[in-house]
Parts: C-alpha cells; structure tokens; sequence
C-alpha cells in the first residue's frame, strides 16, 4: 500500500505539521516583555540607559527563542514534513522510489536555515509590536522571513525529492545555473502561503482564547464563586493553538501545493510550469 497516498495517513502526517508549525507562535505568545523600572533618584540619562537595555534585552529574546523554536520545530517534523513534500510532487513519489533515507535527507543543514529564519521573523515582531500591532507586525515579520526561507524551502524540497543528492551539490548547482535568484524561485507563492497563514492563525487564536476565557468567566458567576481573573490551561493553549493552525493550513494549502511543485517541477518528467 502507498503510504503516502493513503487519505488517513495524509491527514494525520498534516495534522502533525501545523502541530509544530503552531510552536514558534505558542513560545512567542508565551514571552513576557521586560519590565524596566526607574526610581525618582535617578537622572533622565540613567533611566533612558536602562531602557535601551531593556529594549535590547527584548530583542534577543525575541531573536534566541524565536530562532531556537523554528529549528526545533522543523528538524523533529523533518521525516514528517517530507514526506508532505512527497504527497504534492506532480508525478506523486513516494519512499518505495526514494527510500527511507530520504525522510532525514538535509535535515541537519535545512534545519540550521530555520534558525535564522525564526531570528528574522520573531526579531521583525518584537521591533514592529509595538508600533503597528501584533497582527500587523506578524505578517512583516513572515513577510521579511521570507529572505531566508524561501532558499530555504527550494533546497530542502528539492532534496527530499531527489533533485540533488546533498546540500553541497544543491547549493552548488542552483548556484551554477540559476545564480543567486535561483535560491528564490516560487517566492511569490511561498510569501502569499506564509502571510496569510500567520495572520489567520493569530486572529484566529486570539479570538478562541478570548471565547474560552468569556465563557470559563461566565461559567464562574452562574456557579456564585468569587470572580477572579481567568487564565488558560496548558491543554486549553494547546487545542487552541493546533486549532488555529488547522484552519490556516486549511486555507493556505492550495497555495502550499503550487510552491512545492514550482520548486520541486524538476523531479517530474511533466510539462514544467511557466509560472505560478
């Protein structure tokens, strides 16, 4: 049996994407900003000192964790997501023509791109937060990501498809061909799947997060308890994260499938496409 084409086992393995798609967002929601505080005592010069600190302090926060859980994210999903990559090729290979090995197939090297990935996106957050909004500056920071991503994406899909047979060679024969705007091919789907994604699971979020907590406070005044401020469960967080997500990926799959074969057309022996 096509483990790939199997229509449960296609929709557990998605599932399981925007599980940890929905990471770097729940660890970027998760971070408290820093407080500074300045006492009369000090002069204006003091205080605006502490201030910047407490600014630059914010910003590699948001740059370590956002980093940190993009990387993490994609390299325990690699397997995973691979085998997404598989399921949307043109001609529809599957590991019986490719074998197991290319589950893990740059993992390590693809994944290190993520890091930096995450730096930029959850950097272009913290510094827009506060200026244009969180929902605003979540698209500029997907948007921005997208400088890093996108050769990102076209070298791991490429891969995983076996277009090249190493990171070595990818990168050295996109280069030799294609020269440096090769990297960036499919660029266009790839920022119209990453923004709205972002922004639909965010509103989305805060909008079930808002829902639950209206109610478990409503729930609390029908019973007469003292009302005190409600907060969520870790497992509430959970449902509604992967929730969140799940209706993202719903949305923005049709466009996930045009950029995976944009960039991996080369592994078909079909008609390539002139454009997205």
């Amino acid at each position: 049996m096509n483990i790939i084409t199997n229509t449960s086992t296609r929709f557990w393995l998605w599932l399981l994407v925007l599980l940890f798609s929905a990471l770097p967002v729940w660890c970027r929601r998760s971070q408290s900003p820093v407080s500074v505080q300045t006492t009369h005592s000090r002069s204006g010069k003091d205080g605006q000192s502490l201030s910047n600190n407490g600014n630059n302090n914010l910003l590699a926060q948001s740059l370590f964790f956002g980093g940190a859980s993009r990387s993490l994210a994609q390299a325990v999903l690699y397997p995973v997501d691979a085998m997404r990559t598989l399921a949307q090729t043109r001609d529809g290979r599957t590991l019986a023509d490719l074998g197991t090995k290319t589950l893990t197939k740059g993992c390590l090297t693809t994944s290190s791109f993520a890091l930096f990935q995450g730096a930029v996106q959850f950097g272009i957050f913290g510094a827009c937060r506060g200026h244009v909004g969180p929902v605003i500056a979540s698209a500029l920071g997907a948007a921005g990501s997208c400088i890093v991503s996108v050769p990102q994406e076209v070298i791991k899909q490429r891969l995983v498809t076996g277009v090249y047979s190493s990171f070595r060679n990818a990168v050295k024969t996109i280069y030799q061909n294609e020269g440096i705007l090769g990297f960036y091919s499919s660029w266009k789907p790839t920022m119209t799947r990453n923004v709205p994604f972002v922004i639909i699971t965010f509103t989305t979020q805060d909008l079930l997060k808002r829902k639950r907590l209206k109610n478990k406070t409503i729930s609390q005044e029908d019973g007469g308890v003292e009302q005190k401020q409600q907060q969520l469960s870790f497992g509430e967080n959970i449902a509604i994260g992967v929730s969140s997500a799940l209706l993202a990926g719903v949305v923005t799959n049709p466009v996930d499938v045009v950029k995976t074969r944009m960039m991996t057309q080369a592994a078909s022996n079909a008609v390539p496409y002139s454009s997205a």
